[in-house]
């Protein structure tokens, strides 16, 4: 397996919608869990999981050519969320 170091920093979709939604449920748990064992590596994991939940984008998964999404599976509108307020 290669990784691919250049591939990794170029932003693109490869994080699916059930992939999403755990990546966010298990981030948000790490979270909370950090603040209430005052963890500080927890809470950098926690922080990395939403973060790559919410932009549905993981550099890792880029540099490996890896990807969950699946086929129709595509970015909200950008009127919808995340677009200019």
């Amino acid at each position: 397996m290669n990784f691919d170091f250049k591939r990794m920093t170029q932003r693109e979709l490869n994080i699916g919608l059930q992939e999403q939604k755990i990546r966010y449920g298990v981030g948000i748990g790490a979270l909370l869990a950090s603040v209430f064992m005052a963890n500080i590596p927890l809470l950098v994991v926690g922080g990395v999981l939403v973060a790559t939940a919410k932009l549905r984008w993981c550099p890792v998964y880029s540099g490996m050519s890896k990807s969950t999404v699946q086929p129709g599976e595509e970015m909200p509108a950008a009127g919808c969320c995340g677009g200019h307020h």
